[in-house]
């Protein structure tokens, strides 16, 4: 495989765990995007390595910027979905007692 071949792969790689990342967000999977975390940190590491020396083309330089763009819009997206269970989570242990039980009540439909 050519080194420019195995860069591409790379980034294709990043953008497919992106795009499962956001499937498990969409779910409400959080466990499964945690672990998905983990596959996408490996995965950049590991391209920080391979982008040093590849010399891109015109052409090679708008492919990288698609699959950026596509990267970047899943994880905008994935934040969007996680901001209001992590602002109810930031309420819950910032708040009082009372703020507390009233926080509970409305995650767990009970309020």
């Amino acid at each position: 495989m050519s080194a420019i071949a195995d860069y591409f792969a790379r980034y294709e790689a990043i953008a497919a765990v992106s795009g499962r990342m956001l499937r498990a967000a969409r779910e409400a999977h959080w466990n499964d995007l945690i672990d998905l975390q983990e596959e996408y940190r490996m995965l950049v590491d590991a391209l920080k390595v391979a982008d040093i020396g590849v010399l891109l083309d015109a052409g090679d330089r708008a492919r990288k910027f698609e699959l950026i763009r596509q990267i970047l819009a899943d994880d905008a997206a994935i934040r969007d979905l996680a901001s209001p269970g992590m602002a109810r989570y930031s309420a819950l242990f910032a708040g009082s007692t009372a703020r507390t039980s009233r926080v509970l009540r409305e995650i767990y439909g009970m309020g």
